[in-house]
């Protein structure tokens, strides 16, 4: 049964472009100007967490050089982050009947497998991002070549040569964008986000530089719910979306930060594993099973790298394959 915390919300006022300072907590000096961009009218989303589609890249054997914040967590075992991988791949393509395409492993990139950090897909159109890390920016382009040529979606590349933004970073609630403002994501990167899909707001959040995305310790495991983790760094986080959220959501509260990451595909939440976060595991079943198809998901060899769930799939709506009302 669905039992989760409620907040709810001033509702904004509809400016272009408004600013909002928020006081610091101990991560950070100043004040700072955090924009809040908004569409020109209200905007609701088709159902959320509706897909047709996903693309997905193959783990290459470099993978154990993966960009990693904490080098203290072991090494990668490869071939247990292949077993995994295929796992979540059968997932999305016989339980959730998704159309997936599978990219090849580039050695060159040993984080290719992270696809959700290169582009942002919705209604039709997807924004290539500009990844905050130099060494990833060669992975754009064979994920460009297939959502153009392959899925035939208007492709748009961010123009602003100061713009750096993650896919990780970007929260898509069905309803509204969150951003988070961090070490691989500036305003830059949200503001080619908000002039690309205007008629969604979208917020920004300040990431502490301790968490690499946003997507790291905060989730969306159905419409109208947002899952966060109980730490002081999730407490600033969501102190800020409770400032600056159009419409109102339920939180689903866990013990384990990373186990917040979650996707939300047709109905069904793929959430962390009881092997990698046991409680937060028992939380997600018991909470959201009536509501949701709960599947676990192991993603242990890819926690080592800073790798979520979410990282791993581009999943999106094709309107090629959307059957007209």
């Amino acid at each position: 049964m669905l039992s989760l915390g409620r907040h709810r919300y001033p509702k904004m006022s509809r400016d272009v472009i408004k600013i909002h300072s928020i006081r610091p907590q101990s991560w950070a000096t100043g004040w700072s100007r955090i924009p809040i961009f908004h569409p020109p009218y209200p905007k609701m989303a088709t159902k959320f967490g509706q897909y047709t589609s996903a693309v997905v890249c193959r783990i290459p054997d470099s993978f154990k050089n993966a960009i990693r914040l904490d080098d203290s967590l072991g090494d990668v075992d490869v071939n247990v982050a292949r077993r995994h991988h295929e796992d979540l791949i059968s997932i999305l393509r016989k339980r959730l009947k998704l159309d997936v395409l599978e990219l090849p492993a580039d050695e060159s990139c040993p984080d290719c497998v992270f696809v959700e950090d290169t582009a942002i897909v919705l209604n039709g159109i997807a924004l290539i991002t500009k990844p905050g890390h130099h060494k990833r920016v060669k992975e754009i382009e064979q994920v460009r070549h297939v959502l153009h040529s392959t899925f035939k979606l208007k492709v748009v590349e961010i123009g602003d040569d100061e713009a750096k933004l993650d896919g990780g970073d970007v929260l898509f609630t069905g309803n509204e964008f969150f951003v988070g403002i961090s070490t691989r994501t500036n305003q830059a990167g949200a503001r080619a986000l908000a002039e690309t899909f205007p008629d969604y707001r979208v917020s920004s959040i300040v990431v502490p530089a301790s968490v690499l995305h946003l997507g790291s310790v905060l989730g969306v495991p159905g419409p109208g719910i947002l899952s966060v983790g109980k730490s002081e760094h999730c407490k600033i986080i969501m102190k800020q979306i409770l400032q600056k959220a159009e419409f109102d959501y339920q939180t689903l509260t866990l013990p384990d930060d990373p186990a917040a990451n979650c996707l939300h595909i047709n109905g069904h939440v793929l959430h962390c594993s009881e092997r990698d976060y046991p409680d937060s595991y028992r939380e997600y079943q018991e909470r959201l099973s009536g509501e949701f198809t709960c599947i676990p998901v192991d993603n242990s060899e890819f926690l080592k790298v800073d790798g979520a769930i979410t990282c791993r799939a581009l999943q999106f709506l094709d309107p090629n394959r959307v059957k007209p009302k």
